[in-house]
């Protein structure tokens, strides 16, 4: 179980770095997969710095979490991928669905018990044995 959960944190952490590093890249294709798009330079620029920031975040934080066996960092993708499915679901009840709701919210809500499960059953470093 450990081994499969830690495969699953390692492999989606890097789709998420690789995402987030076509964000900072080409925003204009990566933002069309997610049915994003701007108005002028200044969107574009949010969309490069904030979808690319979530991403890369959220995927280092998986990969390291998995690769060193620390449970403490997975929150923080728990954390990032939970506000983006309470977002979505406050979309869905205050603009209604839309032809492809259910997989990203899939997506999100599982990233968000893979992570969870990952900070319940990877060990936790304590600082002081960080230090030495």
């Amino acid at each position: 179980m450990r081994l499969i959960l830690t495969a699953l944190l390692f492999v989606g952490g890097l789709f998420f770095t690789i995402a987030g590093i076509g964000f900072l890249a080409q925003p204009h294709s990566a933002a069309s997969t997610l049915g994003l798009t701007a108005t002028g330079i200044q969107g574009w620029s949010g969309i490069r710095a904030d979808m690319s920031a979530f991403f890369i975040v959220s995927g280092l934080c998986m990969v390291w979490g998995a690769w060193r066996r620390a449970g403490d960092v997975l929150l923080v993708p728990a954390a990032l991928f939970g506000i983006a499915f309470v977002g979505r679901l406050v979309s869905l009840f205050a603009d209604g669905p839309y032809d492809g709701f259910l997989l990203p919210m899939a997506l999100e809500a599982l990233v968000v018990i893979v992570s969870i499960m990952g900070n319940r059953l990877l060990p936790h470093h304590r600082v002081d044995e960080l230090a030495g």
